[in-house]
């Protein structure tokens, strides 16, 4: 058994709403990891015919390569026995498309600008997304009150909408982190059509919307993840949004 692995898996909680996508296909990974196989071998045994890449342990990264750019280049996915990477090789199983553009972009970027101790703007986008993005589909008055940050009435005065409202977390640091879950959470939000009922279909949409000139302007809004309505007990408190240290004014919040 890879070391630590059984138990950071043991600490997956699969009940909780915002793994709801990812329960059927990680659940029994995670199984299979308090077993004998390390987190590479576990998702390659997962990864149907024709998927985009292949889990490769870490060793075979070259020192010195950039990590984007050796997947795009062998189509192998370096993969360490963590939460971490293992949530990045799900997020590859269920979106193969999507992570395929991003590394693209991700690779043309470095062929542009090189390896830089800083990311350029659109490295950086793509980066925000790949590791802390989501995608939401909700009726038009959820995604105003959203982009004004006017939580109240997100959260509160429109709380019935979300019964409407779909949140597909895409991010595999955002899934880490949730596994230790904590009030101040956020997830950078795009917006997706809500005419799209499968994962696969979302993909693929979200595969053809990733262009870089829309994209360099990081075109997603934070939303403290754990204010979702059923998504958390502690949100039906009385004051649960009243704290501005998360649920930040417009003029205070940031959406990089």
């Amino acid at each position: 058994m890879a070391v630590g692995v059984s138990h950071t898996f043991d600490a997956i909680d699969w009940r909780t709403p915002w793994l709801e996508p990812w329960r059927g296909l990680g659940q029994p990974l995670a199984q299979q990891l308090q077993g004998d196989l390390c987190v590479h071998r576990a998702l390659q045994t997962a990864a149907p015919p024709g998927a985009p890449v292949v889990f490769v342990p870490q060793s075979e990264l070259p020192e010195g390569t950039a990590y984007e750019q050796y997947i795009w280049d062998t189509r192998q996915v370096p993969t360490r026995d963590n939460l971490h990477d293992f949530f990045n090789g799900l997020v590859w199983l269920r979106f193969p498309h999507t992570k395929r553009r991003l590394n693209e972009l991700q690779a043309q970027a470095i062929a542009t600008d090189g390896v830089q101790a800083v990311r350029g703007p659109l490295r950086d986008a793509l980066t925000v997304f790949d590791e802390n993005g989501a995608l939401l589909q909700a009726p038009d008055a959820l995604w105003d009150a959203l982009r004004a940050r006017d939580w109240q009435r997100l959260f509160i005065d429109l709380r019935p909408l979300w019964g409407e409202a779909r949140l597909v977390l895409f991010g595999h640091a955002l899934l880490e982190k949730l596994v230790s879950p904590r009030k101040p959470m956020v997830a950078h939000v795009y917006q997706a059509p809500a005419t799209i009922h499968s994962i696969a279909n979302l993909d693929a949409w979200l595969a053809q919307a990733l262009q870089p000139q829309p994209w360099v302007a990081k075109p997603f809004v934070p939303l403290p993840v754990l204010g979702v309505p059923a998504w958390w007990p502690a949100n039906e408190a009385p004051g649960f949004y009243a704290d501005a240290q998360v649920f930040r004014p417009l003029r205070m919040a940031s959406v990089s």
